[in-house]
């Protein structure tokens, strides 16, 4: 079965775009920026490889690919576009999936690192953050989780609109085989992702905070070098948590920890406002149940004190 002829219902396959440059390497293979043949317009390939039965594609993936196709027919502006999805078998128990996603040149990690000296403005931080809680509010509304938010998965235009990528994929990739040993980052993961405990749509707003503070700081905000000292790090900043919101269905104990204590804000985001760091805070919440969701961020006084979110590049 060709996927690109069941989910998009077109005849698309690979050979009709020609890759110009290899875009980025992650721990699933490698991005391509391609061309297509015809129409010249640039796209981004991506391309995962996906154990097979004897049925041809396993159902989760084809049940992911449509969703996400699914999503591409409200044409949000904060999610990237999934234009087209090819399949190529390979052997019996293997096919090559490979997705067809808009092209944007920056992410926001090389915004950050190309951002002056003095900073990014109050104005364009806000702008930025609305928009990724606008994308974010609109997935988790499709019942969608992003799983692996971090400034490389969030991609800017020259016209400074920003777009939710990479969403969806995780559960594509996780159940199928890594082909480089590149390590999947710590430093965005929730508590809770790191405790091995049962997760939610949550996780996407603690790494949203984490995104949040490193606007500010343009560095991470948490770099831990394993699953201990970043919970470690952590703590440094929101205190150990009580017992009684430790999970209980996990190995790792909270008397494993030293008695961290809460630490303010600004000690680790000095730049921020105080209606910034008391969203901040709310996003950095150690219960998923208490973390504050997209929706609700977006009526936060952070984005309402001055009754406008000012378009601006920085």
């Amino acid at each position: 079965m060709s996927l690109a002829m069941a989910q998009s219902g077109g005849g698309g396959g690979a050979l009709q775009y020609e890759p110009v440059a290899e875009i980025g390497g992650g721990a699933y293979g490698t991005v391509y920026k391609a061309r297509h043949v015809e129409s010249g317009q640039f796209v981004a390939l991506k391309s995962v490889r996906v154990q097979t039965d004897q049925d041809g594609l396993p159902i989760s993936t084809v049940r992911e690919v449509a969703l996400l196709r699914r999503l591409d027919q409200f044409d949000h502006p904060n999610v990237v576009k999934l234009m087209d999805v090819c399949a190529t078998k390979r052997t019996d128990q293997e096919t090559k999936v490979t997705l067809v996603f808009e092209h944007v040149d920056q992410d926001l990690k090389t915004f950050l690192d190309k951002a002056p000296p003095s900073g990014l403005s109050e104005s364009c931080i806000k702008d930025m953050m609305n928009q990724l809680l606008c994308g974010l509010a609109f997935l988790h509304s499709n019942r969608v989780m992003h799983r692996d938010l971090k400034p490389e998965n969030i991609l800017v235009t020259s016209q400074g609109t920003l777009k939710l990528a990479d969403f969806g994929l995780a559960r594509i990739y996780s159940c199928h085989m890594a082909l480089t040993p590149v390590v999947v980052t710590l430093w965005y993961r929730p508590p809770e992702v790191l405790l091995q405990s049962s997760y939610a749509t949550p996780v996407d707003m603690w790494s949203t905070g984490c995104i949040f503070a490193e606007m500010f700081r343009r560095k991470p905000l948490f770099c831990g070098e394993s699953e201990v000292d970043q919970l470690g790090k952590i703590f440094d900043l929101i205190g150990l948590p009580r017992e009684e919101e430790w999970p209980s269905d996990v190995t790792l104990k909270r008397k494993n920890f030293p008695p961290y204590f809460s630490r303010p804000i600004t000690d680790f985001v000095p730049e921020i406002n105080e209606q910034g760091a008391q969203l901040l805070r709310e996003m950095l919440t150690f219960d998923p149940v208490r973390r504050i969701s997209a929706l609700n961020s977006l009526e936060h006084p952070y984005f309402h004190d001055d009754d406008t979110v000012t378009q601006s590049n920085g």
